[in-house]
């Protein structure tokens, strides 16, 4: 799990089949490197939130026919990052 903050929402008017109607967000780690990852928690830009990855993540979506690599588990309603 990882700690990442919501930059914006991401609109995909197509997908695959595998995504089925799923929210997209646009996150960014602690490097500010930015990630996609589906919502199933209806997060907004500037919520942080903790992730799962990998395979975990589609256990994470509550579906397991979302292909997801990286979904959003929870909004994290009190943390203030290290800015060290």
């Amino acid at each position: 799990m990882e700690i990442m903050q919501v930059d914006q929402p991401l609109v995909c008017t197509r997908r695959v089949q595998g995504l089925h109607d799923t929210s997209l967000r646009v996150l960014r780690d602690c490097n500010n490197a930015v990630h996609v990852a589906v919502d199933p928690v209806g997060c907004r830009k500037g919520h942080w939130v903790f992730t799962s990855s990998g395979s975990a993540a589609r256990y994470a979506a509550g579906n397991f026919g979302i292909l997801a690599d990286l979904t959003i588990c929870g909004i994290i309603d009190f943390w203030e990052p290290d800015e060290s």
